[in-house]
């Protein structure tokens, strides 16, 4: 049993701290270097269960090195892996370059690995949140029409406009959303207007600023919040925390500012560790992180 249910990727993250990002036929140096699981969907699990949340992940994984490793990882942090799908293509792996004002570089890799299909997965039982990451497109939209049968709050992770985050974008609760995704989906800049075209296909949504907070639009009213401010040391796995924190947050039934207050505090301490996964702070780093900026909205 498991109240939180992540549909998606899972990669291998190698990270590494730069000076800065190199040129054409340029070599650097790293200072710093981190080996770790990771993933949209995978993070979102794994930081649902950091938090104090049951939590599993479907998605694929290869019989390779990477792919063991991942397993092993999800063992250790009690994500639930029976839904994990493996084979012989090769697990996604992501090279990841972190400067020092927390801004980074990503290579992924998922060589010829297949789509998993639409009824690769049964459920046979009940999810208290399910969320997606439109990774995997043709599973996924199954199990959001099942999870809206079921009357099963479904979230999507839209970190950037492609075949899945597209499909599912109008069939979720909860379509938390990047700034990138916004400016992909509504050919636009202006970010008050994004929220609002995009309140037009979804209940709920918030669309995520990195350092300048949020806005959301959520039962015919809108708002923003301001983004904690901390010591950036890079930014990789910020999006993910924040909606494996909202997931979190809405198997609790928190109070909608609560809740944003909650996943943006999430983010902001990912932010302040090299690496996406082992960022993924405790319950007690929240609250105690929450505690020190007092009752302020972020």
């Amino acid at each position: 049993m498991f109240d939180l249910l992540a549909i998606g990727h899972a990669s291998y993250d190698i990270s590494m701290a730069v000076d800065k990002h190199p040129g054409p036929d340029e070599k650097v140096f790293a200072h710093a270097m981190n080996l770790s699981g990771g993933g949209p969907a995978a993070n979102a699990a794994v930081c649902a269960a950091r938090l104090g949340g049951k939590a599993a992940f479907c998605g694929y994984l290869g019989y390779d090195p990477f792919g063991d490793l991942h397993m092993q990882e999800f063992a250790v942090e009690g994500v639930d892996t029976a839904l994990v799908q493996r084979g012989s293509h090769p697990s996604p792996v992501s090279q990841i370059l972190a400067k020092p004002d927390g801004c980074r570089a990503l290579v992924n890799f998922k060589g010829d690995s297949p789509w998993l299909s639409a009824g690769a997965v049964r459920l046979n039982t009940a999810p208290r949140v399910m969320l997606f990451d439109g990774h995997e497109p043709h599973l996924s939209v199954e199990l959001c029409h099942w999870a809206a049968q079921q009357g099963i709050p479904t979230v999507l992770d839209a970190g950037s406009l492609h075949q899945g985050t597209q499909a599912l974008a109008g069939l979720v609760d909860y379509l938390v959303a990047s700034e990138k995704f916004a400016m992909q989906w509504c050919e636009t800049r202006d970010m008050a207007k994004a929220l609002d075209e995009l309140a037009a296909i979804s209940a709920n949504v918030v669309i995520t600023l990195g350092e300048k907070g949020l806005i959301w639009s959520a039962d015919g009213e809108q708002g923003s919040m301001h983004a904690f401010v901390v010591d950036a040391v890079d930014s990789t796995g910020a999006g993910d925390a924040f909606h494996g924190a909202f997931a979190y947050g809405l198997m609790l039934d928190m109070a909608w500012h609560e809740l944003l207050r909650f996943a943006s505090a999430v983010g902001a301490l990912t932010c302040t560790r090299l690496g996406a996964r082992i960022a993924l702070p405790s319950r007690l780093d929240v609250e105690r992180f929450l505690s020190e900026q007092g009752a302020g909205d972020g």
